[in-house]
């Protein structure tokens, strides 16, 4: 049975508006009312309805992180459906309601069956709400991989696009592939892009060498998502603008960025900040299975890796191998770097359910999914927030 509640003396982030001193009333998993508290006062609430004072606390929706990979020693590297749902169970403490979780590339038939594994944990989640699978490869170049292996690489072909698709329907009618990082420059992305639009399938841009002109022919086959902006893709150059620079230059593309301020540094969130329409940034933590990790040696895509000045390295090389962001983190971070509270809440919440075409997600509006995330300031001084209560689907996962 769902539960019903009011959530009230709090400041709502409707992602659209501030609506100070407001009141959230939760129903049938969905969100049923936001009103004034002169309004809430006035209101008498059956007996079954639980009233809960957040004391001032922000009231957003939840956090959706559409590019992690594990957290707290669960990930996508077990290729595991036990672990998927590990990670699922512990991103509610952070905030987080939905998130795709995202594969690295493995060899051939590795790679099936751990697509297949994680499919099979979209719809017994106790906590966050599995959307989907997001792909990081293997259609990626070879120049831009990162800590990623050459060996997991795969020239593009609809025949194995095919073998990723069947295998993301795990035990449903339906695949589970929502997103997916590739390189705009390979050949026979065209063919892939028109493949992957018939079956609902975002492409974004991502560890691609592409020039300016690549990029411009993938937005016309409808690649118009990029992945970690500034990272593993060409930069900016005044000869050709690249990858970067076309991200920078047609607003109609959107982008993810990692905002820990090892990634990206700070003072480039402002050129974003004005060049880009906010719709258009969608706020991710490209975080690693040992992100929050309370003990062990840390892995991370099946090497050991070390948290070295807030970034994972891989232990052998010091290569950076990625964030140990969390979402509710990134959110402070974004407004240290300049954004208002309202637009970096908006990065976390409504332009990813927008980009990947969510319905019912990412505002707290009458009539969407009961999917909220409760937070304040801390009491530190430190600019960053503590989350207090996380409601997924109109439940109460998470209480402080």
């Amino acid at each position: 049975m769902s539960q019903s509640f009011c959530l009230y003396n709090g400041n709502v982030l409707t992602s659209f508006a501030v609506m100070e001193d407001c009141a959230v009333y939760v129903k049938d998993g969905h969100i049923a009312d936001v009103f004034s508290e002169k309004r809430f006062k006035e209101k008498k609430f059956a007996p079954h309805v639980e009233l809960i004072d957040v004391n001032g606390a922000y009231i957003a929706p939840g956090l959706i992180d559409t590019h992690i990979h594990g957290f707290c020693g669960f990930g996508t590297d077990d290729a595991s459906t036990d672990s998927v749902l590990e990670m699922s169970k512990a991103l509610v403490s952070r905030g987080v309601t939905a998130f795709n979780p995202t594969l690295y590339p493995t060899p051939g038939d590795e790679m099936i069956e751990a697509v297949r594994q994680v499919a099979n944990a979209i719809g017994n989640e106790e906590g966050a709400k599995i959307m989907g699978l997001h792909l990081e490869g293997p259609f990626l170049s070879p120049s831009k991989l990162g800590v990623q292996l050459p060996e997991t690489l795969q020239p593009v072909t609809i025949e194995y696009m095919e073998r990723l698709f069947a295998a993301s329907f795990g035990d449903s009618s339906q695949g589970h592939i929502v997103n997916m990082t590739v390189a705009p420059e390979l050949k026979g992305m065209r063919e892939l892009a028109l493949y992957c639009i018939k079956k609902g399938i975002i492409l974004q841009a991502g560890h691609t060498d592409a020039r300016y002109e690549n990029m411009v022919e993938g937005m016309q086959a409808g690649i118009l998502h990029t992945t970690h902006l500034f990272n593993a893709m060409s930069r900016l150059d005044h000869r050709n603008p690249n990858a970067v620079g076309a991200v920078l230059i047609h607003p109609e593309i959107s982008c993810e960025i990692i905002a820990d301020g090892r990634h990206v540094h700070p003072d480039l969130f402002t050129l974003l900040r004005r060049d880009k329409p906010v719709d258009k940034i969608v706020l991710i933590t490209d975080g690693l299975k040992p992100t929050e990790q309370q003990e062990g040696p840390l892995f991370a895509n099946g090497e050991e890796v070390v948290w070295e000045d807030g970034l994972f390295k891989r232990k052998t090389d010091g290569i950076i191998a990625g964030s140990g962001l969390t979402m509710i983190r990134g959110v402070s971070n974004l407004v240290s770097f300049g954004f208002s509270l309202e637009d970096a809440v908006r990065c976390a919440t409504f332009n990813p359910a927008q980009v990947m075409r969510y319905r019912n997600k990412g505002a707290i509006v009458p009539g969407y999914d009961a999917d909220i995330t409760v937070f304040k300031d801390k009491d530190d001084d430190s600019g960053e927030f503590d989350v207090q209560l996380t409601v997924v689907d109109g439940e109460i996962k998470y209480r402080a």
